[in-house]
């Protein structure tokens, strides 16, 4: 059981909760297929959490290293980008005509190369096992979470589909802006 206290192992601790985040992000797609946005938003939720732990875990047991930062921005993509886009195309865009589901597809597209633009520029920056007080753009799990709200609005008929088109530009361009976000 050394192996999971040991940084250069990959299937450390920290590591292992990534994994879990990862899962929790594919079975999410999978009830998304099924329409099933209940369960996958639980699912997405419970990656986002094992998201939160998996770094705080690797700094309390200086398990970062180089493949942990890249597994970890790849659990985010997955589950901060590619679950709530895809949640958000199956239950808001599905039933729109021609001219809406072009729309739909580029603004989804949009999302989702701005969130992949903005991990692997925090990749680039990013030190194994540093903090910086600041994040500059919007963080994909935050994204996520305005994705969801986004969806929550939609589905109860606060907003309307173009509205929803709107919010993920503006937080698609918010991910990569040089707002200044206060780290946790």
């Amino acid at each position: 059981m050394k192996f999971l206290y040991n940084p250069s192992s990959h299937f450390n601790l920290a590591n292992l909760f990534t994994f879990v985040n990862i899962t929790a992000g594919l079975l999410a797609s999978y009830f998304i297929t099924k329409h099933n946005f209940f369960v996958a938003i639980i699912l997405a939720w419970i990656g986002g959490a094992f998201d939160i732990f998996d770094g705080k875990i690797a700094r309390k047991f200086s398990l970062s290293n180089e493949f942990g930062i890249q597994l970890d921005s790849f659990a985010d993509f997955l589950s901060f980008v590619l679950v709530p886009t895809f949640l958000i195309f199956e239950a808001v865009y599905s039933n729109l005509n021609n001219i809406g589901l072009i729309l739909a597809a580029i603004t989804s597209i949009y999302y989702v190369i701005s969130g992949l633009r903005r991990l692997i520029q925090f990749n680039i920056n990013a030190d194994a096992g540093s903090v910086e007080k600041f994040f500059t753009g919007v963080p994909t799990p935050l994204g996520a979470i305005l994705l969801w709200l986004t969806y929550l609005a939609f589905t109860y008929g606060f907003i309307p589909y173009y509205a929803v088109l709107i919010l993920m530009v503006l937080i698609g361009w918010s991910l990569n802006s040089t707002l200044k976000i206060p780290h946790p």
